[in-house]
């Protein structure tokens, strides 16, 4: 029901990743029920199906990139909305058996993502140990945790649960390195407007158009819209033919992104609102209003239109 906070989340688990560890920052998940699913359309749909309030999926990493997977199941099936975003700092450990050493490590178990994002550190630090690829951050402490190999890459919150000694801390080769994760509901009102917002949009140009996506882009220029990402995704018709993601600077609420939403409805082949919502972090500036483009400046330019189509030329 609206207005009515979620009490029931699914995450892209197993226990033990970072998102457990990104879904435990938001209050009301703390306090409800935790499910983990096997992957992002798994979670996703059991938000569609009414299995779950709200589904918290990676939706992009500052080294990696973009989800992409999370970024086509928003695009595709029935709608969902983003009603916040959290952004965690990707934090890895080496964790190991009780009493075990950097000695001692002849083997780490990582997934893939985590052994590229620390292969630095693993050549400076146990030049000689194998690295096995295993599904998840979570499975690699669980494997250490049952004797199955010696050390494992993997999230804070895995080392503790499978009570593992941590050998080192922070050994991302990136040390600033995040993970942007979206919580996920179905469709209602967005959050009210905080006035440093973020709103994703999903946008089919109009392929038989020449000068399309500048179309696109003209939309939000011209209204002082700032774009603070945009993602291309193939939409699976054939080579060539591409969708786009935009992270706006700003709430649907407001005149100037209603004007570019508008915009946009008439010159693409289809446009998915995905969500306005606050903007994880720090305040930033990219809201603030360029001249000419706040919601009083539309609103009197709205009035001067109404008294002209009036004959008041005054």
């Amino acid at each position: 029901m609206p207005g009515v906070p979620p009490q029931r989340f699914v995450y892209l688990g197993p226990e033990g990743t970072f998102a457990e560890q990104a879904l435990l920052t938001i209050p009301a998940a703390e306090r409800g029920t935790r499910i983990p699913a096997r992957s992002v359309p798994e979670a996703l749909d059991a938000v569609r199906e009414s299995d779950a309030d709200a589904a918290l999926v990676p939706l992009e990493n500052s080294v990696g990139g973009a989800v992409g997977v999370t970024l086509d199941e928003l695009a595709s099936g029935e709608p969902l909305m983003i009603t916040r975003d959290v952004v965690l700092p990707v934090q890895f450990v080496l964790g190991a058996a009780p009493g075990r050493t950097l000695a001692d490590v002849d083997a780490v178990a990582a997934h893939p993502q985590a052994s590229a994002q620390c292969r630095r550190w693993l050549r400076a630090n146990v030049p000689g140990a194998t690295v096995v690829d295993v599904l998840s951050n979570a499975a690699a402490a669980a494997a250490v945790a049952a004797g199955e190999y010696p050390a494992a890459i993997c999230a804070p919150i895995g080392a503790t649960r499978s009570r593992l000694a941590v050998l080192a801390k922070d050994i991302a080769d990136h040390p600033d390195a995040v993970t942007r994760f979206a919580l996920v509901t179905r469709p209602g009102p967005p959050p009210p407007r905080t006035g440093d917002d973020l709103t994703t949009l999903a946008v089919y140009i109009a392929h038989d158009r020449v000068g399309a996506l500048l179309a696109v882009l003209t939309e939000f220029a011209i209204r002082g819209v700032n774009l603070t990402r945009i993602e291309s995704r193939p939409t699976g018709e054939r080579l060539g033919r591409y969708m786009f993601f935009f992270d706006c600077a700003g709430h649907v609420t407001e005149a100037r992104l209603g004007e570019a939403l508008m915009g946009l409805h008439r010159v693409c082949a289809e446009v998915r609102f995905l969500g306005s919502y606050p903007r994880a972090g720090v305040r930033s500036t990219e809201s603030a209003a360029a001249p000419g483009t706040s919601d009083a400046d539309y609103g009197e330019s709205a009035a001067w239109l109404t008294r002209l189509r009036a004959g008041d030329l005054d």
